[in-house]
């Protein structure tokens, strides 16, 4: 039908249908400010008009008809229409693509890259990349995407003291709170924040000579070790007691997934991405650790991580999930996921005083350029023996009650 044969508004669902295209575009009223449009290639949309806050008459698209039926595109005309009562102004697309470059201009990575910029070419190459995969590594993934505007002190804070709490990194936490401080300087030399939030953190923060991991007795571990059986999830108890059997670092266990595991040959092989040396490395399973894992996964759901997260199948938990466990059993500033390596470590070269290296080589510290898991470098052959040892000393521990 031609438009001069309109007889009545809001169109009806016969009219839209049915209203044939002209040489050129044009538009019919439905009424509360939405048109219905028709272009000469036939193809019909619906358009909001409303006047902008300078006083000119804009135009929103509100979507192709009949993909938005009249019923839909009213009911969106008639939402706008409050809202520009209420003076607020319609989001059109620049709008929106303007916002989300100030919300992306305001995240702290960007923030963090704008520094980074700024100590390229004052930084030689090896120290200017181990800053970024440092900040990469710790800063990003927790506060990246936020405003850094509105990120606080407190957060700071704690985030700062759950690192040195749980992996022990003081030296490197000294340079992370720096970075993060200069960064925050550059955002207030532009004038985008009046005081900067890290502002005289490291005072609160401890400086690592009095040991960086928490840890109770060894006459307390048997209780310890009660009490982590005791805890109400089962999947967080066989982690923790994981944790204090195999002690890896505490990201390594809480990032561990299901295929670096092979219970029949009684490995777990740790990808090079997790490990702090750059290097892969393959931790001999004891007996008790095998009959954990197979416990555990009974528990297993789609998610490949041992320790799913809640939220996500494609997450791990928090990292704050183990160290919150001990907390609530009552070990809250006595032991850290972290410290179960300090603990296995004393006993370790206790026993194995001659075999220092083979000590180090099961906490970890595998010398760069060490290649593959079997490797005589990595000392896996004797690494079994050990493993195997401080697992069957830690039942002993628990049976005589130290």
């Amino acid at each position: 039908m031609k438009r001069s044969e309109i007889k009545k508004r809001p169109l009806s669902n016969a009219v839209l249908d049915g209203l044939e295209s002209e040489d050129k575009e044009y538009r019919e009223l439905d009424g509360n400010g939405l048109y219905f449009r028709i272009l000469p290639n036939g193809k019909k949309s619906w358009l909001f008009r409303y006047k902008k806050e300078s006083g000119k008459w804009s135009w929103l698209g509100l979507g192709a008809y009949p993909a938005v039926k009249a019923v839909v595109a009213r009911k969106k005309a008639a939402e706008l229409q409050e809202s520009i009562f209420n003076g607020v102004e319609p989001e059109t697309k620049e709008t929106i693509r303007q916002k989300k470059i100030v919300e992306l201009d305001a995240q702290f990575q960007q923030l963090m890259n704008d520094w980074l910029l700024t100590k390229l070419n004052n930084w030689d190459s090896v120290t200017y990349d181990k800053a970024v995969k440092s900040i990469n590594r710790h800063i990003i993934p927790e506060f990246g995407e936020r405003n850094y505007t509105e990120i606080t002190p407190q957060e700071w804070l704690d985030f700062f003291q759950y690192l040195q709490d749980n992996l022990g990194i003081y030296t490197q936490i000294e340079k992370l709170t720096s970075y993060c401080r200069s960064a925050y300087n550059l955002a207030k030399f532009r004038k985008k924040i009046i005081s900067n939030p890290l502002e005289g953190i490291n005072e609160f923060l401890d400086k690592g000579d009095r040991g960086n991991m928490k840890h109770v007795e060894l006459s307390e571990y048997p209780q310890l070790i009660r009490s982590i059986r005791k805890h109400p999830s089962r999947p967080i108890a066989i982690g923790l007691e994981l944790m204090a059997m195999l002690f890896p670092r505490p990201t390594e266990l809480r990032e561990a997934q299901w295929d670096e595991f092979d219970l029949d040959k009684q490995i777990w092989i740790k990808p090079v991405e997790r490990m702090k040396t750059g290097v892969i490395h393959g931790v001999p399973l004891p007996d008790q650790a095998i009959e954990l894992l197979k416990e555990l996964k009974a528990f297993k759901t789609e998610s490949n991580f041992l320790f799913p997260s809640r939220d996500s199948f494609d997450k791990p938990i928090s990292n704050m999930t183990f160290n919150v466990a001990l907390n609530r059993l009552g070990y809250k500033g006595r032991q850290n996921p972290h410290g179960f390596r300090h603990i296995a470590s004393t006993q370790l070269n206790n026993k194995y005083s001659s075999k220092s290296q083979v000590v180090e080589a099961c906490l970890g510290h595998i010398k760069k350029g060490v290649k593959g898991v079997y490797d005589k470098g990595s000392h896996f052959e004797e690494r079994i023996e050990m493993m195997q040892w401080w697992a069957d000393e830690l039942d002993l521990l628990i049976k005589t009650k130290v």
